[in-house]
C-alpha cells in the first residue's frame, strides 16, 4: 500500500516517522530549529547590549510596555501551544477530524496573538517609540518583529496544511508536515517565554 492509499485508522503509530522520508524530513526540521535558535540568540544578545540605549527625550522600557496586553498575548500564544499538542495527539490516534479542529484553534489563537502584537506597536508608535527612535527601539522592534513573522508564517503554514488534508486526507505524506509544523509552533512559543521575561519583565523592573 502507498503512502498516499493510508486513510483514516489504517495509519502506522507516529506516521511522521513511518516512512525514511518522513524521518529525515523531522531530523531536517531539527537541524533547521538549531540554526533558528542562534539566529534568535543573536538578536536576544543585540537587544541586551543595546537596551539602555533609549537616548534624551524618548520613553524607557519602563514607561513604555503595558503588561496587562503583553500577558494576556502571551496566555494566549501559550494556549495555542497547547491546543497545536491536542492536534499531534489526534494525529497519533488517527483522529482526523478531531485533529483539524484543534489545528484551526491554533491558527485562531496565532492571529488573535498577531492582533495583539500590531495594536501594542501601533501603540508604541503613537507613544514616540519608532523603529529609528534608538538604538534601544531598532533592537525592540528586530527581535520581537522578527518574532511576530515567524507567528504570522506559522499561521500560514498551518493554514495551508489544515487544506492540503482536507483535500488529500491523513497519509504517511500529509503526516510529517503536520508534526513539524507543530514543532514549529512549540519553538516559537518557547522563543516568546524568553521574549516576555527578557524583554518586557526585564524591561519593567529595570
Amino acid at each position: 500500500m502507498s503512502a498516499h492509499s493510508h486513510i483514516d485508522g489504517q495509519l502506522p503509530h507516529e506516521p511522521e516517522k513511518a516512512t525514511l522520508e518522513g524521518r529525515n524530513k523531522v531530523l531536517g526540521f531539527w537541524l533547521f530549529l538549531g540554526g533558528e535558535t542562534v539566529l534568535f540568540g543573536t538578536l536576544f544578545a543585540a537587544f541586551l547590549a543595546l537596551r539602555d540605549q533609549v537616548g534624551e527625550g524618548n520613553p524607557t522600557a519602563n514607561e513604555l510596555f503595558q503588561l496587562p496586553i503583553v500577558a494576556i498575548a502571551t496566555f494566549i500564544l501559550l494556549t495555542s501551544s497547547l491546543t497545536s499538542v491536542f492536534a499531534i495527539q489526534a494525529l497519533h490516534r488517527n483522529h482526523v477530524k478531531p485533529m483539524i479542529v484543534w489545528l484551526i484553534v491554533t491558527v485562531a489563537l496565532g492571529a488573535g496573538f498577531l492582533g495583539l502584537e500590531i495594536y501594542e506597536f501601533y501603540h508604541y508608535v503613537h507613544e514616540g517609540h519608532g523603529f529609528t527612535t534608538s538604538a534601544f527601539s531598532s533592537s525592540f522592534y528586530t527581535l520581537v518583529g522578527f518574532h511576530g513573522a515567524h507567528v504570522a508564517f506559522g499561521v500560514a503554514w498551518i493554514s495551508i496544511l489544515i487544506a492540503q488534508t482536507l483535500r488529500k486526507g491523513l497519509n504517511l505524506v500529509t503526516a510529517p508536515k503536520l508534526y513539524v509544523a507543530g514543532l514549529y509552533w512549540h519553538f516559537i512559543d518557547v522563543v516568546w517565554v524568553f521574549i516576555f521575561t527578557v524583554v518586557y519583565l526585564m524591561g519593567k523592573v529595570g
